[in-house]
């Protein structure tokens, strides 16, 4: 079976998602990433649009001292985040949700996320696994932070500059000029708090 993984964080950034296929370290991250059994890259990969709304939270990752992403459970109508998406078998979107939970393994009923919306499988960061719908014939699929736990996120944190710069380098990825990425990293709860277009637009360059 054939899925699509919708990234929204450091993700976005094919070069840094390949690391938890292939099994190396991210530029900018601590931790080298286990990868997958299977190391085949993505059969395709493209812009996504996920709708729900994009903030930061945590205080320290592997990334340094700062917040994450994660998504919210909430619609936001006209304000999408934006994202990538890969190609990928079960199997090694399997593998990427266990490596992103610090888990050596994990099982997903897919099946079951797809017919309830999203499903909680571990207490870890990235611990549900929400359903996007289908495209091509593949179903979409995200995750992000257990619901019981998204009533405690009440403290917004900036991402640390290696993580930003990883997400910025995403975006640019994705084709969008400096002036769309300021908007759309405006906006962002752990964002707006913290930086001005002034001081934002210097990681942009």
């Amino acid at each position: 079976m054939n899925v699509w993984y919708v990234s929204y964080g450091s993700n976005i950034c094919e070069e840094r998602f390949l690391c938890y296929v292939n099994g190396d370290t991210p530029e900018g991250s601590t931790k080298k990433e286990r990868g997958c059994t299977d190391q085949t890259p993505p059969m395709k990969t493209s812009k996504a649009e996920l709708p729900y709304s994009l903030f930061f939270a945590k205080e320290r990752s592997k990334w340094g001292k700062g917040g994450v992403a994660f998504i919210g459970q909430e619609g936001t109508e006209g304000q999408p985040t934006f994202g990538r998406k890969y190609l990928i078998t079960a199997e090694q979107f399997c593998e990427v949700v266990a490596q992103e939970n610090n888990m050596h393994t994990v099982e997903i009923d897919l099946e079951k996320v797809i017919k309830e919306g999203s499903l909680s499988i571990t207490n870890g960061w990235y611990g549900r696994i929400v359903y996007l719908g289908d495209e091509d014939g593949y179903p979409m699929f995200t995750f992000t932070v257990n619901l019981e736990e998204l009533q405690d996120l009440v403290t917004y944190n900036r991402p640390s500059v290696a993580y930003l710069s990883m997400i910025i380098k995403g975006l640019k990825g994705l084709g969008m000029t400096e002036e769309e990425m300021l908007k759309y990293l405006l906006d962002k709860n752990g964002i707006k708090e913290y930086f001005t277009a002034e001081t934002l637009k210097a990681y942009l360059k």
